[in-house]
């Protein structure tokens, strides 16, 4: 396999590997554009976030100093928001639903590093997708760890740092995260 494969399979692979950092390639000369673009630029912007990200929904909104490492693996619903400072590192899918804000400073992490010291002089990477529902509200300064699934309606406090999956209709928070409260779901009564 080569290591692009065994990237994509979820398997231990080299992240020195010319073709893993060509996926890189396109996320940075794609970030440097959306970056550089001025914020009243709305339209511009848009298309500069519809070539970075494999899918985006309607009304998405990304602000400066955007980072990821791929860009197509990100995928985002309608009425997405990343604040300021936002890193997203998608050397495995990111899934994201409607209606998600992300504060700022925050980092979504899709890969990980052995804890072997050996294993980490040979570049090893290994890639775990993140799957964020509808209706998410990521405070400032959180990190998301690769793995993780986000339910629906779904607060993450302010500096949390989410180590595992978190149910729907929650506020978690902490390090490690851990749920502080449900919350019930007010979008139902719009439907009825």
């Amino acid at each position: 396999m080569t290591e692009l494969e065994k990237l994509d399979a979820g398997l231990e692979y080299d992240f020195w590997d010319e073709g893993v950092n060509g996926r890189k390639l396109h996320a940075i000369a794609g970030c440097a554009k959306l970056n550089a673009l001025p914020m009243t630029e709305d339209a511009a912007r848009e298309e500069a976030i519809r070539e970075l990200f494999g899918g985006v929904g309607k009304n998405p909104t990304v602000l400066s100093m955007f980072n990821c490492d791929n860009g197509k693996n990100i995928y985002v619903g309608e009425n997405f928001l990343a604040n300021y400072n936002v890193t997203i590192l998608d050397i495995a899918p990111v899934t994201i639903g409607d209606y998600v804000m992300i504060g700022p400073n925050t980092s979504i992490i899709t890969v990980n590093h052995p804890l072997s010291p050996k294993k980490r002089r040979q570049h090893i990477g290994q890639a775990s997708p993140v799957v964020i529902g509808n209706d998410v509200w990521i405070g400032g300064n959180c990190t998301i760890l690769p793995g993780i699934t986000i339910g629906n309606n779904v607060v993450v406090a302010a500096g949390a740092v989410v180590t595992g999956n978190v149910p729907d209709n929650c506020v978690v928070g902490g390090v490690p995260a851990k749920v502080i409260k449900e919350i019930s779901d007010d979008t139902k009564e719009d439907k009825q």
